[in-house]
């Protein structure tokens, strides 16, 4: 009997663009993936500045920006998950940032 094995890559990112409105990972395999910004309110509340100072960790299988304290999966995007921080997480961040009272 003969058994195959099928040897499988794991993708990793290799870089991103985010815009106002799209986050857009560009994945070693090929493919580029663009979600709306709206499924990660941390990036989408924060600055230019805060959005544009991101790394890669865990060698291409996630993002992190360290002035917002948002990570983001390889493995979650795939999925199509957007962000699971719940509303009072958020508004406690918010007001923190913007130094704001809810």
């Amino acid at each position: 009997m003969t058994t195959l094995a099928v040897k499988i890559k794991t993708p990793k990112i290799y870089n991103l663009n985010i815009n106002d409105e799209t986050l857009t990972v560009e994945i070693d395999d090929g493919r580029t993936i663009s979600l709306p910004l709206s499924w990660y309110p941390r990036l989408h509340y924060s600055s230019v500045a805060e959005r544009e100072n991101w790394r890669l960790i865990g060698n291409g299988s996630g993002i992190h920006w360290s002035d917002i304290d948002e990570d983001i999966s390889l493995e979650g995007i795939l999925a199509g998950n957007p962000s699971g921080e719940s509303q009072k997480s958020l508004k406690r961040w918010l007001s923190q940032k913007n130094n704001i009272t809810y």
